[in-house]
């Protein structure tokens, strides 16, 4: 399930992403062959060390982070 955070709340993209150029007719994120194409995937910190989009390890459970086009930081959560 994909969410767009912000510094204070977890929001729905269908909150979000209706109103944008980018997203879907339905007024979601773009995901096509598997990858969402209206963000990149973003860089985050984790503690002290810094990952590069890299895929989290199962063991630490931590989302895959993109930031969309309109700068908006999103995360794939399971």
């Amino acid at each position: 399930m994909l969410v767009v955070l912000t510094e204070e709340q977890v929001l729905s993209p269908r909150q979000v992403c209706q109103g944008c150029l980018f997203a879907d007719r339905s007024g979601l994120p773009r995901w096509q062959q598997g990858r969402l194409s209206c963000a990149c995937v973003a860089e985050r910190v984790v503690g002290n060390c810094t990952t590069q989009g890299h895929k989290a390890s199962p063991s630490s459970h931590l989302p895959q982070h993109f930031r969309c086009q309109m700068g908006f930081q999103l995360a794939e959560i399971h």
